[in-house]
Formats: structure tokens, sequence, C-alpha cells
């Protein structure tokens, strides 16, 4: 069982990379969140990898964060959920908004995700909102703006007119930078990106 790995880049792509590990090249599926924590100038990576053995295929997951990987495992223990719909709903969705979202029962924004329904959104919450404390919060230390500012300045441009995944991307770039911003700057700040 692979559990983690640290190569060489040879071929980056949204959702796979090509790792060369002493010579071997393993092909590893990423979220979009971890490809985008992939800086252009880094050559090589460290993965945390959830290995998924199946009778016709071995493939190979791999995540930035250890909690990343813990929600992915999380995910695929779901009935109706597999190690690809996971894969979809961690580049749909950041861990702390879908922690959040599990937690606070918000449907809308779990089935927001691509690939997720009603009724696998409302199974999702039942049998996780338990379980999510236990993710560890090695998030981004940055990302101590309150949950509140962040939902309502994304909320604010996405009424607008912005497209919400372009919002969650620009606020959480402006949060990463600035984790004490007011919510007045936040949104100044995001109508400059988008219209520059």
């Amino acid at each position: 069982m692979i559990a983690y790995l640290t190569g060489k880049i040879i071929s980056k792509k949204p959702t796979k990379i090509i790792l060369d590990v002493n010579g071997v090249g393993y092909l590893v599926n990423i979220s979009i969140s971890t490809f985008e924590k992939i800086s252009e100038t880094e050559s090589s990576i460290s993965l945390f990898i959830y290995t998924s053995v199946k009778e016709d295929a071995i493939d190979l997951f791999g995540f930035s964060s250890e909690s990343e990987k813990e929600m992915f495992e999380l995910l695929i223990s779901v009935n109706g959920i597999g190690p690809k719909l996971a894969q979809s709903i961690l580049s749909g969705i950041q861990i702390d908004d879908l922690k959040q979202a599990i937690k606070t029962a918000n449907l809308s924004r779990i089935i927001a995700t691509p690939g997720i329904g009603r009724k696998t959104g409302e199974r999702l919450i039942i049998e996780l909102r338990d379980k999510v404390d236990s993710i560890a919060d090695n998030l981004d230390k940055s990302l101590n703006a309150s949950f509140e500012v962040k939902n309502d300045a994304v909320a604010a441009l996405a009424n607008l007119g912005y497209n919400h995944k372009n919002a969650e991307k620009i606020v959480r770039d402006i949060l990463n930078g600035e984790p004490n911003i007011s919510i007045e700057e936040l949104i100044k700040k995001s109508l400059s990106e988008f219209n520059s």
C-alpha cells in the first residue's frame, strides 16, 4: 500500500500528475485544489497517497495535505461516493468550506458541487456530520478570517453576477495574503481583481 510519494514532476494537468520516483513513473490523480498548490517553479513534490485497488485497476490519488486525504477517505466511506466523485467534490469545494457545509447541514452549498445530487448530499451530511471534526485542522493557517466574512464576500460577488467558483478563488487568494482584511476591503479588492 503506497501512502506517500516524493518525486520529480514529469507531467502536470489539473487532475493528474506523473511523478518520477527513483526512475519509476507514478500516475497520480489529484484534485484541482492540490493542483493549485503546486507552484509553476516546483520540479519535485511530496504527496499523501490513497491507493484504490479494484479488480481491474490500481489507482493512486494524491493530496497536498493530510487533512485533504482524510476528507477524501471520509467521502468515499459514504454509500454512493467513489474515489472519482470524491476527487471531483474536493476539486469543487475547499476542505474548510466542505467541513463547514457538512456541520451546518448546508445542503445547497454541497449540491452546488458538480456530481452531487440532493439524495447524495443529504446522505453525505447525515453520515459525516459527526465525523468531520476528526479531520486535522492543518489547513492554511492564514485562513483565520471567519467563514462569515469569506462566505458573505463570495455571496456578494455572486449576487453581482460574477461566477461563484471564480469569486471563491479570488476571495481565498486575497485572504491568504491579508487574513484580517475587512469585508468591505475584501469585496473592493475582489472586484478590482475581476476587472483587471
